[in-house]
Formats: structure tokens, C-alpha cells, sequence
């Protein structure tokens, strides 16, 4: 897990080089313009999900995790909190494949509160447990950047 500032995300640059060039992307990027849903980078290996939600109360919200991607959750817009545990403190519930999706059951061993610029780099030994409201429900535009790791 990486947590910080969007503007501050080529320090990362050499661990793997999906990340490298959703790095490069993120650096020159609007994200304000993207559609709603996937957007293309770089085919399989780096596309951005926009994603636009009320944000909910933490007893709400699921774990989720992946196998095969990296995220880059970067908050375009509202405030949230993000929870994230690794694997390893969790209960695995759920397993779909073809979706590189993983649920999981257990505690949030840390809480990455998220607004306007900040970025949250989670890798697939970080369960993270997305929506999470802060103090009250708010709209939330966020992008998330999966790289194949």
C-alpha cells in the first residue's frame, strides 16, 4: 500500500512497469473528463475505471481485493475513507476469476481518509474496502486505475 498525493506519485516509478506507465498517464491526465466506466490506456494492462457513488456507512461496505491488478484510487471529487487489511489478517468469502475479484471477511487494520488530490496505490497482498463515508454520506467521483502486476 501506497497512500499520499496524486502529485506526488513519480517517486513510485520502477517498481513494475504497468505502474510505471499509469504513473506517466496520471502525471499529464484530466481526470475530471473521463466517461463514466472503463477508460483505455494501455489495453489490458492499464485502463481507469470513473466511478461516481454516494458514499455509505462502513457497516455497508464490502472488502474486495484482486489477483492479477494493482489499483491506483485517485479521488476526483467529495471526501471518503478507504479501509485497507492484508490478506493474510482476512477470511477470504468469494473468488471470481474472470472478474479478478476477491471478497473477503475481517477487521480494517487501517483507515486512508481520501479527498481532492489524494492517492491510494493498493497491490494484491491489500484488501481494500471502498465507499466508506467520512462523517456524512457525500457524492464521490473517483477514479481508480487497475495495472497488471
Amino acid at each position: 500500500m501506497i497512500y499520499g498525493k496524486r502529485s506526488q506519485l513519480e517517486r513510485y516509478l520502477g517498481l513494475c512497469p504497468a505502474l510505471d506507465t499509469a504513473i506517466r498517464y496520471l502525471a499529464r491526465a484530466d481526470l475530471s473528463g473521463l466517461a463514466p466506466g472503463r477508460n483505455e490506456v494501455d489495453g489490458n494492462d492499464v485502463f481507469i475505471n470513473r466511478l461516481d457513488y454516494q458514499t455509505i456507512p462502513q457497516e455497508q461496505a464490502a472488502w474486495e481485493g484482486h489477483a492479477r491488478y494493482g489499483d491506483i484510487h485517485i479521488m476526483i471529487s467529495g471526501r471518503e475513507q478507504i479501509g485497507v487489511s492484508h490478506v493474510s489478517q482476512l477470511a477470504r468469502t468469494v473468488e471470481r476469476q474472470a472478474d479478478d475479484f476477491l471478497g473477503f471477511e475481517g477487521p480494517v487494520q487501517v483507515w486512508c481518509p481520501m479527498e481532492e488530490g489524494d492517492a491510494l496505490i493498493v497491490f494484491p497482498e491489500d484488501a481494500h474496502m471502498v465507499k466508506v463515508q467520512l462523517d456524512r454520506p457525500m457524492a464521490v467521483s473517483r477514479a481508480v486505475v487497475k495495472f497488471r502486476v
